[in-house]
This record gives C-alpha cells, structure tokens and sequence, in this order.
C-alpha cells in the first residue's frame, strides 16, 4: 500500500528534529572547538579564511590541552562520581515509590502521579532555592532540630557535597519515578503470586521477577538522571561548596569568565563522546541480550 505524503513527512519528523536540535548544533559546537582563540567578538578565529588566498585554519591544540591538564579531568570525573551516586539515590528511593504508584488503587494512583509531577509546574531556580533556605544555619531544618533539643548548635547543611547530592536527587527524582511506573503500570501482579506459590520468598521474588522486568525502565530513569547531572551547573553552584570542580562549573567558566569559546566546545564536546560512546555500546549490548533472551 503507498504511503500518503502526510505520512511520510510524519515519519520523517523524528530525524528533522534530531538533525535541527542535535546534529547541527554538535557541528557548530566542534567547529568552535577546533578553532584558533582570539579577541574578539566572537573569540575564536574563523576556520576558513580567504584573505591571501583561501586557507583552513583549525587546529587540535584546544583538545590537546584539555586532555593533558588534569584540572579538566578531575573535574569530569568529579562529576561523573556525582551522577552515579545521585542516580544510585534516585532508584533507591524511586523504585518503591513507583512501584507502589503503579499498584496503588486507580483514584490514589492518580493523586500520586500528580504529586510527583507537582514539583515541575514550579520554577528550577525556586526549587534549588528553597533547599538553600531550608539548609542553611538558621533554615528551617537546624531550627526544628535545636527545637526538639537533638542538637546544641546549628549543622553545617550547606555547601558541601551532602547538599548537593540532597538538591539533585530532590530535583531528578520525578525523571526517575515516570519512567519506571510506565514499566511497572504493565506489570502483572499474579507473576509475584506465582513466584510464592513456586516456593520463593519476598526477597528472591524481587531479584528473580520485579527486578528484571522493570529493568528497561530502571535504564531508562538512569540515562535520564545521569547524562543531565553529568553537566549540572546550578546545583552544585548555588548548594556547594568550593572543595570540588564540577563538569558544568568548569564550562561556565571557560566561556563566561575566560572566554574561551575554543576550549570550553572542546571541552564540551569530548564531555558528549565520553558519555554517547559507552551508552551506544551499552544500548547494543542490552539489545542483543534482551533479542537473545527473548528466544
């Protein structure tokens, strides 16, 4: 049957956003990134020049220097850390809370469905904002805890690592929660009665049924926690401290403070291939195994 021309310009429109929206900006971003520095504006040479004739003036200094200057990579690695423990924290507490949403009576499901998408309806910078009130030396957080005589004196909540973790898990944890109630929604319960009636008990049903069935939705949780906190910048600025570089902290500085456009797209730019190439290669991976299994 030939397809009608609406119909091909609707299949089409998944690639037209992803040429518009990624393929296109990457491309503006690693032409800046093998650009020579200057002053100027924009600060950054142009990589065709036809004064004297036509020359392509590019260059691999700026990658070359991010990757020989540890300053870079500690900062990468930095936040790499953060990601895996901020996501670790989001499935630990959002898995329960999906899984009891997506069991949960259909009037109750929906009532908790939106108080989990309630925090969006608000402004991020509020949301950040509010932990920085709540955690500070006279936020509400000391002040209950010197109330109720558990401590003599105000805690240092603020600036420090525990904060931000406490900030990213409070702001991410909706992005984990959707995607897995949309896998265990499909779940069915009879398999966990089986599984008893088979002789195992609540632990091993978890590992040997929930667990792997909801698999896809905790990678798909986990991609979308991870890959944005990697490059976080607000967070950590607003509620940490000074004691660690953070990915996004080190962009923001290279294109706003030093002004080093070249640098900071290469830097951003190897920060996208470090992190596509192993979820390409994982997502392969997965692929064959979950064909493998289903045969």
């Amino acid at each position: 049957m030939k397809k009608k021309p609406f119909e091909k310009y609707f299949i089409l429109s998944p690639y037209i956003w992803l040429v518009l929206f990624f393929f296109i900006p990457l491309a503006i971003i690693f032409k800046i990134s093998i650009s020579v520095s200057e002053w100027g504006m924009p600060p950054y040479q142009d990589i065709f020049v036809n004064n004297d004739g036509f020359k392509i003036n590019i260059t691999l200094e700026n990658y070359l220097y991010i990757l020989s200057d540890f300053y870079y990579i500690r900062s990468f690695l930095n936040s790499i850390v953060l990601a895996f423990i901020s996501t670790f924290f989001c499935i630990l507490i959002g898995f329960p809370l999906a899984f009891y949403i997506a069991t949960s009576d259909i009037k109750l499901r929906n009532i908790l469905l939106i108080l989990v998408i309630i925090p969006f309806w608000s402004s991020f910078l509020l949301r950040v904002y509010a932990w920085k009130i709540i955690l500070q030396n006279n936020g509400i957080l000391n002040l209950i805890l010197l109330k109720l005589g558990i401590i003599s004196e105000p805690l240092q909540l603020l600036y420090n690592q525990y904060a931000v973790i406490m900030g990213i898990v409070y702001t991410y944890l909706p992005l984990m929660i959707l995607p897995l109630y949309g896998y265990l929604n499909k779940f069915d319960l009879n398999l966990i009665d089986a599984s008893k009636d088979l002789g195992l008990n609540r632990i091993k049903s978890f590992f040997r049924v929930i667990l792997p069935l909801s698999l896809p939705g905790i990678i798909a949780g986990s991609l979308l926690v991870f890959i944005p906190v990697v490059g976080e910048f607000i967070i950590p600025e607003m509620l940490g401290g000074s004691d660690k570089l953070y990915y996004g902290k080190i962009l923001w500085e290279e294109f706003f403070v030093n002004r080093n456009w070249p640098g900071a797209s290469a830097l951003a730019f190897t920060g996208i291939i470090v992190l596509v190439l192993p979820i390409i290669i994982f997502q392969i991976i997965y692929s064959k195994w979950t064909v493998k299994n289903e045969i």
